[in-house]
This record gives C-alpha cells, sequence and structure tokens, in this order.
C-alpha cells in the first residue's frame, strides 16, 4: 500500500446510494486523503485491478455483490488481500458487526455517522497500519 503521487493515502469507498458516497468523498477529502469511489462491488473489483488503495471502506447492502461477499472474495485475492477494509454500514445488528470481523473487517462504522466521527476513525484505522 501507499500514497498516490501527491502523498495523500487513498481510500476506495464503495457504496450504492450516490449522496452517501459524495458525502465521504466530500469529508475524507477536506481530512487529507484521496478518495475514488465504486457504486457496486463489481465496479470495485474492476477498480481494483487498475489501482490499489490504503483503505476500502465496504458497505453491506448492496444489489448483486453485496459487501459481506465482496469482502470474502477481496480478502482471497492476491491484488487485495492486504488492503484493510472497514464496513460503512445502516446495519446496526451485533450480528453483522460479528460476521463483519469475522471476515477480517477491521472497523464497523455505522450509518448515519457524523463527519467528524468518520474522520476520526479513519485516521485511527491509518495510525494502526503506518499510515498517515
Amino acid at each position: 500500500m501507499s500514497p498516490d503521487a501527491s502523498g495523500k493515502s487513498v481510500i476506495l469507498a464503495v457504496d450504492d446510494e450516490e449522496d452517501i458516497l459524495g458525502l465521504v468523498k466530500m469529508v475524507l477529502e477536506e481530512a487529507g486523503y484521496t478518495v475514488i469511489t465504486a457504486l457496486s462491488g463489481h465496479e470495485a473489483l474492476q477498480m481494483l485491478y487498475h489501482t490499489k488503495p490504503d483503505l476500502i471502506l465496504l458497505d453491506i447492502m448492496m444489489p448483486e455483490l453485496d459487501g459481506m461477499e465482496l469482502i470474502k472474495i477481496l480478502k482471497v485475492m492476491d491484488f487485495s488481500a492486504t488492503i484493510p477494509i472497514a464496513m460503512l454500514t445502516a446495519k446496526t445488528d451485533p450480528g453483522d458487526r460479528m460476521a463483519a470481523i469475522k471476515e477480517n473487517a477491521i472497523e464497523y462504522i455505522c450509518k448515519p455517522f457524523s463527519p467528524p466521527d468518520l474522520v476520526k476513525r479513519v485516521k485511527a484505522i491509518f495510525q494502526n497500519n503506518g499510515h498517515k
């Protein structure tokens, strides 16, 4: 994992709701990160063939390829197995949280989130993984 050419850490946000992606992108770019977005699990997989982000923020509830299916795929593919994944989801049930952790999600952020909390949690992820 490496920062982009500007030295910023790169985050891939995956969510089927464009307004959520727009908010995540705006908040995290204001905090100094580079954010790329995907509207589906399939689009995220295509993007990962060309770019390796430092973190993936992944929604659970998406059509066709949901976040839980996608995290299983990402953790076994060579090009994505080492990328930290944080779930960003409206699912607040403790069982969903445990299932995500079982699949090696490193963080579980519930929607709706406050922008300062999102930035704080992303910064903590990078600090724990040796990034900015």
